[in-house]
Formats: C-alpha cells, structure tokens, sequence
C-alpha cells in the first residue's frame, strides 16, 4: 500500500487509530439455499447465491482532544445519501461494495458544549451490487468531505 496506513477506508473516509477511530469489527456473512421437499428424507438444498454481508466498525472518539466529529458528520451525510462506495482493510483485501445502513452513537460525560469528552460509535453497512458510476460517487465523496469540513 505504499506506507498509507489505516484500519478502514470507507470510499473516500478513512478509519484510523486518530482522530476516527475503529476498534471492533464484526462481519455477518449468509448464503441463500433453496430446500427442494422430499418424501422420507432430508431435504436437499441448492445454492442460490451469496446472501446478506454486514460489516459493523465501531470505536471511540474525543473530540476535544483529537477530533473525529467531522468525519462521523461525513459518515452521517454517505448514509443519508445513499453512497455505494468500496471498502477496503488497512491490509489491502477489498471486501466489495458496501452502503451504510445505521449509525449509532452514544456521548458520555458532556462538555459545555453537549458533545461528550467521549463517543462511541458504530457504522453497520451492507454489502450491495458495484456502483457503475463509481467515479461521480469518489468525486461526490470528497466533495462532501470539503463540504462537512467548512
């Protein structure tokens, strides 16, 4: 990879041990099996497909010491547009395309300002057909990551 290193890349959104970070994965993978009834025995199966594929990160922020508000902003806006985007290991495995389906954030010990001195946070996505136009949607990736930067 070049010396680039990160947990996740999410599209465009980097996950990393500062300031967003992800300290947890989990993965939950089926696989579609048509059962065809029989007299008298066990049922055979046919494959049908690959199933559902979610992936959860999860991790803990501190905003007021290094951040990471912005880019669970940016994360919150792939969501509520709908963005189809690649997700990538910090190892390299690309694990297909993926869009976002649930973010869950908790803020402890509020500040003056009611964002918590800590966050929780997890992102579940699911994984969805390949983007034809995926190069509109990197583009519409950064420009939406400048956009929630300003």
């Amino acid at each position: 990879m070049g010396g680039v290193l990160m947990l996740y890349m999410l599209g465009t959104l980097t996950l990393d041990t500062r300031p967003f970070n992800a300290d947890a994965m989990d993965r939950s993978a089926d696989a579609d099996l048509a059962a065809k009834p029989v007299i008298g025995g066990l049922e055979p199966s046919e494959f049908m497909g690959e199933g559902a594929d979610e992936v959860t990160l999860s991790g803990q922020l501190l905003p007021a010491k290094i951040g990471g508000l912005g880019e669970l902003e940016i994360a919150h806006q792939m969501r509520r547009s709908g963005a189809r985007f690649p997700l990538m290991r910090g190892d390299g495995a690309r694990l297909g395309w993926f869009a976002i389906t649930r973010i869950a954030e908790g803020h402890t010990n509020l500040m003056r300002d009611g964002v918590g001195f800590t966050v929780r946070h997890s992102i579940t996505m699911k994984k969805v057909q390949a983007d034809t136009g995926a190069g509109q949607s990197i583009i519409s990736g950064l420009l939406s990551l400048f956009e929630a930067l300003r």
